[in-house]
């Protein structure tokens, strides 16, 4: 029996079939769509790894340049204190005395007035709790 337009209408056990085909196919079409869902999480977590890595490093890395910084800012600090202090000294002030810090030691040099400028530019650098070496180039004017 024909329907106006040409088209058969379909039996009940044609529909039952295309139903089932329908559904298998549209079943395949979402394992495979899990599967890429799934392919694209696992990339997603492989990612999120080497990002987190490479986070890890970074932080790594900035600790070492921080503790480097940090040596340099200490050095720094040492220098100035020592600084301070000598040219506030009444027996230090007008003496040509320079210094210097790397990694914790000190190097005093310039000329001072007599020995008593030496030993108490000593006691100043010495006093600093940071200092690690001292090495004196200081040179008493004759």
């Amino acid at each position: 029996m024909k329907k106006k337009g040409g088209h058969k209408p379909m039996r009940l056990s044609e529909s039952v079939f295309f139903i089932f085909f329908l559904s298998a196919a549209i079943g395949l079409t979402g394992c495979q769509q899990e599967g890429s869902a799934e392919k694209a999480g696992q990339k997603i977590d492989q990612a999120a790894e080497k990002a987190g890595k490479k986070l890890e490093e970074t932080k790594a890395s900035l600790g070492a340049a921080a503790d480097k910084t940090g040596g340099y800012i200490d050095d720094s600090a040492i220098t100035a204190k020592i600084n301070a202090e000598i040219l506030s000294d009444p027996l230090l002030k007008a003496s040509q005395i320079n210094v210097t810090t790397t990694g914790g030691t000190v190097k005093v040099s310039g000329v001072v007035d007599s020995q008593q400028s030496v030993d108490r530019a000593m006691e100043i650098v010495h006093s600093n709790q940071n200092v690690k070496a001292v090495e004196n180039n200081l040179v008493v004017k004759r």
